[in-house]
């Protein structure tokens, strides 16, 4: 094992120690977590790795515990991280709604499994992706990726610290089983890992107000025992950090959490497409369901039938514009996921009743057939 942070070269790895990889190269120096399948091999990675690179590992006694640990380990100055299935997402949703009330940067990786309650430990779901936006009460915006292989699950954990980071917030990365236990070729290359810095306090410490936005709604961050006054709480809060109870403060607090998401949605939104220039039918997928619908995809265009895909690289902010503008040239969507419809609202609310939007769901456990995807294809034809 390298005490290299970077790890440069071609390796044979699975998606969670990607992800574990692709934490450190983004600077990650902390790491708090509770032992769940199918992640448990991001903290069986980082418990080795993080010694080696001089940062510090953690094992909580549950992920109450580690998410609030996380939150810690970020104003104490660490970039820091989590990682956890859909049992121990739910248990951190409260702290992790701490964290995006105190604009907290940290990364949250849930490795998705068959659900509800404890469900399928070892099996792949997609159940979830509403819960990243909706599970925590309140408003706030939401950034999450969906990784669709090693490689992604390295590269969108690099992205996942940078938009943490950017926006000062805890970030996403909504992966599957499947993507986390696969085993393919991960090329790591330093050059070109970007790392975003820090926002620092660029004045006084006397004239420092911790959630006073720059001109992109985003404040800047000081860290414990830099010499700032820093007053973190989860009630609504003034620019100084103070509580401050009342309907202008809770307007202009909580309305910066959803417009700074909102109003930069041009910089953190990303999706792939493939084939939809002479598209009359779209599949619009995301994750493990995105490599079923390839495959349903070729089958399609052997068959003359004119399919194309647009993938979700984000899926929080969502892409509705861009779906909307999609939804104008197509006789009808596919959206294939292994839940039993959730990401497939989000295509019907930006469709507006353009085309025509059908679900291929999956409960869990297994994937789709390529085969099913395709005879929703021929259906909407």
């Amino acid at each position: 094992m390298s005490d290299e942070a970077i790890m440069t070269g071609k390796h044979f790895m699975n998606g969670d120690e990607a992800c574990a990889e692709g934490a450190l190269a983004a600077g990650c120096r902390f790491f708090a977590g509770y032992p769940i399948t199918p992640q448990s091999e991001i903290a069986e990675r980082m418990s080795k790795r993080m010694p080696e690179v001089g940062g510090r590992f953690i094992q909580m006694e549950d992920e109450l515990s580690s998410i609030a640990a996380v939150l810690g380990g970020s104003w104490g100055g660490s970039r820091a991280m989590t990682a956890t299935s859909g049992p121990g997402f739910s248990l951190m949703m409260e702290n992790i709604g701490l964290g995006m009330m105190t604009e907290t940067p940290c990364v949250i990786a849930n490795i998705q499994r068959g659900s509800p309650s404890t469900g399928l430990p070892t099996a792949v779901g997609q159940g979830d992706m509403m819960q990243a936006q909706w599970g925590s009460h309140g408003d706030y915006g939401v950034i999450a990726y969906a990784p669709t292989s090693p490689q992604e699950m390295f590269d969108f954990t690099v992205k996942a610290f940078n938009k943490a980071e950017q926006y000062m917030m805890p970030v996403f990365v909504m992966a599957d089983e499947k993507i986390g236990h696969m085993r393919e070729r991960v090329e790591i290359d330093e050059s070109k890992v970007e790392i975003y810095p820090r926002r620092k306090p660029e004045v006084d410490p006397d004239e420092f107000k911790p959630y006073e936005p720059d001109d992109d709604l985003v404040p800047r961050m000081a860290s414990a025992g830099e010499g700032y006054r820093v007053h973190v709480t989860g009630l609504t809060h003034n620019q100084q950090g103070y509580p401050q109870l009342d309907v202008e403060t809770q307007q202009e607090k909580v309305g910066r959490l959803v417009d700074k998401v909102d109003k930069n949605k041009d910089d953190i939104v990303e999706l792939d497409t493939i084939g939809i220039e002479d598209a009359e039918v779209l599949i619009v997928s995301y994750g493990m369901a995105f490599r079923t619908a390839m495959g349903a995809y070729k089958q399609a265009r052997e068959k003359g039938i004119k399919a194309g895909i647009v993938r979700l690289v984000t899926v929080w902010p969502f892409p509705e514009d861009e779906i909307k503008e999609f939804s104008k040239q197509v006789k009808g969507i596919v959206v294939p996921e292994i839940n039993l419809g959730q990401m497939v609202r989000e295509v019907e609310r930006a469709s507006a009743g353009n085309t025509e939007v059908k679900l291929v769901p999956h409960p869990g456990g297994g994937l789709h057939e390529p085969e099913q995807i395709l005879e929703s294809l021929e259906a909407l034809l």
